[in-house]
């Protein structure tokens, strides 16, 4: 007895319906593999990161500085302060850089604001001194302090860097170096020798070529060749070839970073980046040319005496600019 028209539509129908749930239980089911791979992936990654960095100052992870108190992120929008340390040892010395990492979630635009360390300003308990001094009295907790009073700006996290380890974190993040522009022959004060013209710069290299002062333009040249390290590095970071490839990097930067910024926080920032969502890093460097004076004051030294309100303006500016 032949079936009708009707039933063979029917029977069809059901085939297919069957199909459409084996192919669904075969996706979830591969998705589900890949999920547990890349864990698993991603763990031993993390692990070899930290197997490469054993000797950091924080490899204990043990937190350094326990009483930063900074704000909630708000709208989206997260300010970090970056501090660059070499305290051979010691619990607070002043910090070589003072950098603050601005990064709007929603729009996905990262700013960089470079803070002169000798700036002449309020220290809450302490008077004027050094920007860098607030760092060597109290931490990141009482320069976080220094910041907000001087400039109104509230950061949320904190980051210190061992320049002991920026060697190791710059050679995972660029194997084969980065591509830099030596503007004349830098040895004074770095351990080694420079010289003039464009080459490819390792770990140990960019860390003489970012920290050298000792020419004319002082601490100023070393700001500018800080952020241009720091946008060269965005971008190789941005060219690893996959997501899976953060993990590894972040072990072998957690001995040489005390931070209270998570780890989930970290592979979200690490992801925007890899993946291509964040946009170019604007900068900005304060004191604004023109908006300072050098002078020395007894006690505290040479310094630059800048005026407040000019520079307060130009970085509300800054972050406003959308």
């Amino acid at each position: 007895m032949k079936k009708k028209a009707g039933d063979r539509n029917v029977e069809r129908t059901r085939r297919k319906r069957r199909r459409r749930v084996r192919w669904g239980r075969v996706f979830f089911a591969l998705l589900f593999l890949f999920i547990i791979v890349g864990g698993i992936y991603s763990y031993f990654q993390y692990k070899q990161g930290l197997s490469m960095a054993s000797d950091g100052k924080f490899a204990d992870d043990g937190t350094t500085f326990e009483q930063f108190q900074g704000s909630l992120p708000n709208n989206g929008e997260v300010n970090m302060l970056l501090l660059g340390s070499d305290s051979r040892g010691e619990k607070h010395s002043r910090t070589d850089s003072i950098l603050i990492a601005h990064y709007d979630s929603k729009s996905k635009h990262p700013k960089i604001i470079s803070l002169m360390r000798d700036m002449y300003v309020d220290i809450p308990g302490h008077g004027k001194q050094k920007l860098n001094a607030a760092y060597a009295f109290g931490g990141p907790e009482l320069l976080r302090k220094t910041i907000k009073q001087n400039f109104d700006i509230d950061i949320n996290y904190y980051a210190v860097v061992d320049f002991e380890g920026f060697s190791k974190i710059v050679d995972t993040i660029a194997p084969d170096g980065i591509e830099v522009t030596v503007p004349h022959d830098m040895s004074s004060g770095i351990g080694m020798t420079l010289h003039k013209g464009t080459q490819v710069l390792h770990g140990e290299q960019l860390l003489g070529y970012v920290r050298f002062r000792h020419d004319n333009m002082s601490d100023f040249g070393r700001v500018q060749r800080q952020q241009e390290v720091v946008l060269k590095l965005k971008d190789e970071v941005a060219s690893l070839n996959s997501v899976f490839k953060i993990p590894k990097l972040l072990g072998v930067m957690d001995p040489y970073i005390d931070t209270n910024l998570d780890t989930k926080s970290m592979m979200l920032l690490a992801k925007d980046v890899v993946t291509g969502n964040m946009k170019d890093v604007q900068s900005l460097r304060l004191p604004l040319d023109g908006s300072f004076e050098n002078k020395t004051y007894s006690g505290v030294g040479m310094v630059l005496d800048i005026d407040l309100d000019k520079n307060k303006e130009a970085l509300q500016e800054f972050l406003n600019d959308k």
